[in-house]
Parts: C-alpha cells; sequence; structure tokens
C-alpha cells in the first residue's frame, strides 16, 4: 500500500464509463446542452410558491414521498393530467402519472423495462444524444427511420418495417420526439401519426413518445394531439419541465396505463424524487403557467430570430437551416466536404462550443457536416458574436463560408 492509500484502479468496476473532467466554466459561446435563459426564471413566483406551499404543507417533508406514495406530489400529478388534457389531449388520471427525477429518469426505466441485449430499436435518423447512448448501454442495435421537414416519413418506415420482418427482425420500440423534435425541431403531422401508430400495431412494436420540448411552440403554431392521445394503448410518453421552467430542478413525468406502471415502478430505484421541488412547481404552474410560456416563448422565439440572422449573413448559403417550429436548438447542414468534427477543438479554443452532427445521429455517414446550436441561454448579442466567430474558424479550416477578398469580418 502507497502513502497515497490503496490503489483503486486494481478495484474497479469492468463496466464503468470513462472518466469525467474537472468541471470548467462555461465559455464565452455556450451552444451546447438543454440549459434555459437565466433572466426567465420567475424567481419572485417562485419564492412565492415556495412559502405558500411550505406554511401549508411542509410538515410533510419529514416522510419518504410525503407519506403519499412513490409516483409523485399528487398536485404536481394533477397538474401534469389537466395540461396534458388541455394541450396534448390526453386523457389520464393521477393514477397513470409518475413524476420523475428528470426526464432523463423515464428514458433509463423505459429503457430497462423493454430493452435486452440484441433487441432492435428504430429510432430518427437524427434524434437525441442521451437517448441513443442509454439504447446502445443496454446492448440495443439501433436503426434509423428517414426524416423530412415534417418528421418520420411513414412510407420510407413501412419498407424498413417490411423488410426487417423479412429477415426474422421485429423492433422492440419506435423511439420518437414527434413534438419539436430533437435536434430538428419538426413537428410531426396528423395524418402520419395516425399512420405510425398503425404500423406498431401491425408489427406489435411499441412507441416510446418524448415530448419534452412540445411546451416550447411558437405562436400560431398548433401541435397535433400527442401520439399517447391517440392510442395509449401503444404508447409510453415522458415530458419535463425542465424546458419550460428550470433543468436543475430535475423534474420530468411518465404517463402509462397501470399494467405498464406497476412494472416501471421497481424500476424507479430511489426513495423519491425531491418533494419540495415538486411541491413548489405545482404551487406556481398551477396558477402561472399559461403567462409564463407564453412569454418564455416569445423571448425563445426572439433569440433564435438572432441566431438564424447570424448564420445566414456569416455563412450566407452555404448554411442550410432546419426551421424550428419551437424548441431552443437549431439544426445546421454545411456543404458535403465540411466534418464539422474537425472544428470542435479549434472552435474551444476560441472559445466556442456546439454539438457535432453524429453525436445526434444513428449514424456519422449522413451527419458529419451537421451541427446544433442551442440558443436559449445566451442573449441575443452573445448569439451574433458566438455565430460570427464560429464562421471564422470554420473559414480558417475549410475555406467556407468564402468571404469576399477573404476580409476578415
Amino acid at each position: 500500500m502507497s502513502a497515497a492509500g490503496i490503489d483503486y484502479s486494481q478495484l474497479y468496476s469492468a463496466s464503468l464509463p470513462d472518466p469525467a473532467p474537472r468541471w470548467a466554466p462555461f465559455p464565452k459561446y455556450y451552444f451546447i446542452g438543454g440549459n434555459n435563459d437565466p433572466e426567465q426564471i420567475p424567481i419572485d413566483g417562485l419564492i412565492e410558491a415556495a412559502s405558500s406551499v411550505l406554511r401549508r404543507e411542509g410538515a410533510k417533508l419529514a416522510i419518504y414521498n410525503l407519506g403519499l406514495g412513490p409516483q409523485g406530489y399528487p398536485g404536481l400529478r394533477q397538474f401534469v393530467a389537466d395540461k396534458s388534457k388541455r394541450q396534448r389531449g390526453i386523457e389520464a388520471p393521477v393514477e397513470d402519472i409518475l413524476i420523475t427525477t428528470g426526464s432523463g429518469q423515464g428514458l433509463d426505466m423505459i429503457s430497462r423495462l423493454l430493452i435486452n441485449p440484441g433487441d432492435t430499436v428504430l429510432t430518427e435518423e437524427y434524434c437525441y444524444q442521451g437517448a441513443l447512448n442509454r439504447f446502445r448501454k443496454l446492448g440495443a442495435k439501433l436503426l434509423g427511420m428517414k426524416l423530412d421537414a415534417d418528421g418520420i416519413v411513414i412510407d420510407a418506415l413501412a419498407d424498413q418495417l417490411a423488410a426487417l420482418k423479412a429477415q426474422g427482425v421485429t423492433p422492440k420500440f419506435i423511439y420518437t420526439i414527434p413534438t419539436v423534435q430533437n435536434p430538428t425541431a419538426s413537428v410531426l403531422p396528423l395524418d402520419r401519426r395516425h399512420a405510425l401508430i398503425a404500423l406498431a400495431r401491425q408489427y406489435n412494436i411499441a412507441i416510446f413518445e418524448d415530448e419534452c420540448y412540445a411546451d416550447l411552440l411558437w405562436d400560431g403554431i398548433e401541435a397535433p394531439p400527442a401520439l399517447y392521445a391517440l392510442d395509449p394503448g401503444c404508447v409510453i410518453h415522458i415530458g419535463s419541465f425542465s424546458k419550460s421552467l428550470a433543468p436543475a430542478l430535475r423534474l420530468g413525468y411518465l404517463i402509462a396505463g397501470w399494467e405498464i406502471m406497476r412494472r416501471l415502478l421497481p424500476l424507479k430505484g430511489d426513495s423519491g424524487t425531491g418533494a419540495l421541488d415538486q411541491m413548489v412547481v405545482a404551487e406556481y404552474f398551477s396558477k402561472h403557467f399559461d403567462n409564463h410560456l407564453a412569454h418564455l416563448n416569445g423571448v425563445l422565439r426572439g433569440k433564435l430570430a438572432a441566431m438564424t440572422e447570424a448564420v445566414e449573413k456569416e455563412f450566407g448559403s452555404t448554411a442550410e437551416c432546419c426551421a424550428p417550429k419551437g424548441g431552443i436548438f437549431l439544426w445546421i447542414r454545411l456543404p458535403a466536404n465540411v466534418d464539422v468534427r474537425k472544428l470542435v477543438k479549434p472552435a474551444a479554443e476560441a472559445g466556442i462550443v456546439f454539438n457535432a452532427g453524429p453525436e445526434w445521429a444513428v449514424s456519422p455517414d449522413n451527419s458529419s457536416n451537421c451541427l446544433r446550436l442551442c440558443f436559449a441561454m445566451p442573449s441575443e448579442g452573445t448569439i451574433r458574436e458566438g455565430v460570427a466567430e464560429l464562421a471564422r474558424v470554420c473559414y480558417e479550416q475549410t475555406g467556407i463560408p468564402v468571404r469576399s477578398g477573404n476580409v476578415p469580418r
């Protein structure tokens, strides 16, 4: 034994992930992650809600789960039921709602419920990195579903499923973000939703519906009912308060019928999601949800406009932007000869971080020239400066975008 203690490197589990680096402060141009605008946190309203609910129900904090069962604070579950019915068309009693520690816990639980090593799982070809990583970690084989500007291309999916059946393969489930897709921010039309459900029923494939961004829709854009609303018999649904309020509160929710819920509850693996967080959010949102969301979405849409204008100014016709219908991300495609992975290091040296496309795709083959920028946290001025710096780095590394006379902007 050395003076420093035992050699833990000889004791670690063989299945550990790579070690984490030390945390460092955010760089100047931080275009990754799912953070929101710090100035839009309703601090005074949360203080008032916390004071009110603590005076009324604070004594319950003495008991795990407030002494009210493992599915979460009834007031928040009732709010989720009411919100989901009013905005997403979901008819779900509070007994079918589970409050989770962020939507990530819901992802973990549903993945563990359904995936055995070697199972085939279908996801959108561009998709949430956190979901892809979870499915792969459990040994799933991932296949991408073709997307267009409106989401999953149903005819292509039908052909894909028929081809898999001919090979003797039935996917375990379809993972989809149909309402403000991540990263493309599309919204799946109603006819495609019905067709997707029909295919799931035809092949006996579960649908895992992730609606973490469904609250963040621009004024004038209406999303069709959730897939769960159309057919709760073949859909498991998750949502989140991370994007509509605050990610650090770590609150999400899961909606499923009791036969599924009773198999999920043993997988929660904790002694309850933070009860005070649940109580405060229920108290605040039960009175202020609509007004808060309308204001937040207006701010986010303004930031998107600033980022889109900056990309058009700095990259010109060399950058193709998806047209987000909501959310906090802009998905950008550069010319095919640009590999954005080669920009990550020089961009970081210039104080810029962004998500390279292959991290958000089933296959890097069709995404190496794509990138995802988050516009929610930085100010509009920082967005414009950061996009200009990114264009400069891209030009220095690839010659794209071409600049008139090669004069720096």
